[in-house]
């Protein structure tokens, strides 16, 4: 894929040109991972789903409360 250009905004933000936008599914909502390597920044899709959502109608599979709590904090 050919390079493309993006400026950096006052407030740091950048626009995701268009065409990589389509061709990796990055969406309003999407959230994005940032990290560095070798001088690069690197932004990666994470998973994204919110703690409500990722346990969105469990209480109707028979978990409770002790088990929605850890499935929300997860195991200590």
């Amino acid at each position: 894929m050919k390079s493309m250009k993006a400026r950096v905004a006052d407030r740091g933000q950048v626009t995701i040109p268009k065409r990589l936008r389509e061709r990796l599914g990055v969406k309003p909502g999407t959230v994005l991972e940032f990290s560095e390597e070798h001088g690069r920044l690197i932004a990666v899709k994470t998973g994204g789903v919110d703690a409500v959502s990722e346990v969105y109608g469990c209480l109707a599979k028979g978990l409770n409360t002790d088990a929605v709590t850890t499935q929300l904090r997860g195991r200590r």
